[in-house]
């Protein structure tokens, strides 16, 4: 697919610039275009990840008429039951900050007592949908614990309380983008995403 006249187009749900970034470097074999202009706020209001992912990626790919990409990720704390899952946007309540919803995390969690289990995962759902209603889906996940403070000034949302299994004890807000990503839900979702699309 090095033929830019041959790449097929895949337009990002996203308009974060450093998630673009990311995904774009990993389907390589597409060209990436951005988030429609004009295209509001979906309304997230599914009752799963990859509810949310769905209606990201339908509403860009009917504005688009091309293949569109998006994702959802939800933190899942063990001792919360799963929480806050896919409210984590908005865990703390609609508006609130990355600060809020991890002070809210951390009261909780102190809430149950010292002695409580802080195992916990991130899980991306990375979906693709093109106009004439395919599909493809991928899933990414990475177990760690929570902190019991934040640590780490890189990232955003739940990095700097998350201490990823497979890292050295540092959260994920204390790692390069590099480092982060290469154990990541995020990276992990959207390169098995990009292997269902070779296989198209």
């Amino acid at each position: 697919m090095s033929d830019p006249a041959t790449q097929p187009v895949l337009v990002m749900a996203t308009a974060n610039p450093h998630k673009v970034t990311e995904i774009a470097a990993i389907l390589s074999d597409f060209i990436i275009e951005p988030r429609p202009e004009g295209l509001g706020d979906v309304v997230e209001d599914g009752d799963t990840l990859a509810d949310n992912a769905r209606l990201k990626a339908v509403a860009v790919c009917e504005v688009a008429g091309e293949g569109a990409v998006a994702d959802d990720t939800g933190l899942e704390v063990d001792a919360l039951d799963g929480a806050p899952g896919v409210h984590s946007a908005r865990f703390a309540g609609d508006g609130a900050t990355d600060a809020d919803n991890v002070t809210k995390l951390l009261a909780d969690l102190k809430g149950l007592g010292d002695n409580t289990p802080r195992t916990a995962r991130f899980r991306t759902v990375a979906m693709v949908r093109f106009p004439d209603g395919t599909e493809l889906r991928a899933d990414g996940v990475v177990e760690g614990t929570i902190a019991h403070e934040g640590k780490g000034e890189a990232g955003f949302g739940y990095d700097p309380v998350f201490v990823p299994n497979e890292g050295d004890g540092r959260s994920f807000a204390e790692m390069s983008d590099d480092e982060k990503n290469a154990i990541s839900h995020r990276g992990r979702a959207f390169r098995a995403l990009a292997i269902l699309l070779s296989d198209l």
